[in-house]
């Protein structure tokens, strides 16, 4: 199991400095990595930072620590550019770069406000396209696309991904549900995110089985699969460990920390937790 702290791209760290010395600090608490979310309108008023310029922050004041963006809405982006900034942060951290991908979540109002697609179905179909335009364009080789929503001439993108055959991709989905994970079983991983309607509850062992399993149904290749869960783990590390252990024997290769402010735990104090390590 390897651990991470999660964090949004809003708020406190917007500021892009937070962000550089909070990637430092983890790295020398002894997590193995940090996720960052992908956001540009939260509500009015809210402060918001580019998660690639947080990412690239991150980078460059680590050595170790995996950086995970989660989750890049790809329909809202050209999946061109986006494979251009991957890259770059690829290089930069020498290798250390998980990509996360999903449709772009909520609907209202970070497509809306922009007259961006509002139909989940129809990004469900600009996020497969956009998928084959990446992995595509990070071959180094000529490569030319024709889709219902894209359309690229013939293209030489360089330089290529340090790792190789390609930057991993994990897939996140709302679970229950069927096409995220479905499209998962293409990838490198996979990033549930429970959904009842009205909230998020954490996905327990058993859904994390059950995503799995319907994701071995679809996969046509061996190898390793990351899954990851978020929670709020370190209010109670006796408790975290227990549930953690559960999710590993479930098959989750990582979980990743955050911090709740509605959880009655101070900034002040998790802050604390956090630089005591992970609950291992």
């Amino acid at each position: 199991m390897k651990y991470a702290i999660d964090i949004p791209n809003f708020g406190h760290w917007a500021d892009p400095r937070n962000v550089a010395r909070l990637a430092s600090q983890i790295e020398e608490a002894g997590w193995d990595g940090m996720s960052v979310w992908d956001h540009i309108l939260i509500w009015d008023g809210n402060e918001v930072a580019d998660p690639w310029i947080l990412l690239a922050a991150a980078a460059s004041a680590t050595e170790r620590i995996t950086l995970m963006n989660l989750v890049a809405p790809l329909p809202r982006r050209h999946p061109w550019k986006l494979a251009r900034e991957a890259v770059s942060i690829d290089l930069l951290s020498s290798g250390r770069f998980v990509l996360g991908v999903g449709i772009g979540w909520p609907t209202d109002p970070e497509f809306t406000r922009f007259h961006q697609e509002e139909d989940v179905k129809v990004r469900g179909d600009m996020l497969d396209e956009g998928l084959d335009i990446l992995a595509g364009l990070w071959s180094g080789e000529p490569f030319a696309f024709s889709g219902e929503h894209y359309t690229i001439d013939e293209v030489t993108f360089l330089p290529k991904p340090l790792q190789q055959p390609r930057i991993p991709i994990w897939v996140a989905g709302m679970w229950p549900g069927g096409r995220p994970f479905r499209r998962a079983a293409k990838w490198d991983g996979v990033a549930p995110i429970g959904y009842d309607g009205t909230g998020y509850p954490v996905i327990e062992p058993d859904q994390l089985r059950a995503i799995l399993e319907l994701i071995g149904e679809h996969r046509d290749s061996e190898g390793a699969y990351d899954a990851t869960i978020a929670n709020m783990w370190l209010d109670d590390r006796a408790r975290a460990k227990d549930q953690i252990a559960e999710l590993e024997a479930a098959g989750a290769t990582w979980v990743r920390e955050y911090w709740d402010p509605d959880s009655g735990m101070s900034w002040d104090a998790w802050l604390q937790e956090m630089l005591a390590g992970p609950p291992r």
